[in-house]
């Protein structure tokens, strides 16, 4: 039987809140539980933000929940071949294209439309679906654009990609605390069409989440992921690129998450709940548990 590995992985361009502790606690104690391994990957695709220094106390904040790491930590930025190498390798399927809208392109050519009483196709975070480039630019400025300096994003063809894979997909999830860790995993079906042409990287930015986090879980051996709520759906996109690269599908658990005050998602941005200014106002370790439901 393969020893379970899971993985908890932050990008240091804030400092950790308490989401991110309930994550990292959910998966040592699942490591623990199954006897298995926990690594820690630091995902720091964004130079510009991502310091040495906020890695530093990052790492500082998860030595203070008393959380055991295994190694190695692998540093996205160090592995850009790796992105580069399946970028490659799907590009050669014929399966991706430049796209040259800007977000504010694709945001007026959408208001347009639904002011027009027209409904446009949302990806299941409530983005709109990437229109193409020759839905709003005309063939001289296309071309124009391709010709120059100009910024673009190299999108995933998704009904091309879904019509090479020639069948239907699922992911295995399994329940994501306490005892249900020991449940059977069910499948659940791919909708990966509701997300249209994902983005996998940009001109100036060797790969996306989507991209990066595959590889990234099959070159940790990464068995089963236990993450936040919020990439649910998120799935149907990494199991298509799974299948697509040969690349092995961990078991899904995905687990609830800490909401602010305001009922939404904690952000970096929000001070008050930041490991480093709890530990500083004196929250014992006992509290920590009990304000995330520990």
């Amino acid at each position: 039987m393969t020893q379970p590995v899971f993985r908890f992985a932050p990008s240091p361009n804030g400092h950790l809140h308490l989401g991110h502790a309930l994550s990292a606690l959910l998966n040592a104690r699942a490591a623990v539980a199954l006897s298995g391994r926990f690594l820690v990957r630091v995902e720091d695709i964004d130079q510009t933000r991502c310091t040495p220094d906020l890695e530093r106390e990052m790492f500082e904040d998860l030595a203070w929940l008393g959380v055991p790491l295994d190694e190695p930590v692998l540093r996205q930025s160090e592995n850009f071949s790796q992105y580069r190498a399946a970028l490659e390798k799907l590009q050669d399927m014929g399966l991706v294209y430049p796209a040259y809208l800007t977000r504010a392109e694709i945001k007026a050519f959408v208001s347009a439309k639904e002011a027009n009483g027209e409904s446009w196709p949302r990806d299941p975070d409530g983005a709109p679906l990437y229109p193409g480039d020759a839905a709003v630019l005309s063939a001289e400025e296309l071309r124009s654009r391709a010709a120059s300096d100009a910024p673009f994003s190299l999108r995933l063809d998704m009904q091309r990609a879904l019509a090479q894979i020639g069948r239907a997909l699922s992911w295995q999830e399994t329940g994501a605390e306490g005892v249900s860790l020991f449940a059977e995993p069910v499948a659940v079906p791919v909708e990966a069409a509701a997300w249209g042409d994902v983005i996998l990287a940009r001109k100036d930015t060797p790969t996306s989440y989507h991209l990066s986090v595959v590889v990234d879980d099959a070159r940790q051996g990464i068995t089963d992921v236990l993450r936040g709520q919020d990439l649910y759906h998120a799935t149907s996109v990494h199991r298509v690129l799974q299948e697509l690269l040969g690349l092995p599908s961990p078991v899904y658990r995905h687990h609830r998450l800490v909401l602010g005050a305001d009922g939404r998602k904690l952000s970096k941005s929000s001070k008050d709940t930041s490991l480093r200014s709890l530990r500083e106002a004196g929250m014992t370790h006992a509290e920590l548990r009990k304000r995330i439901g520990l």
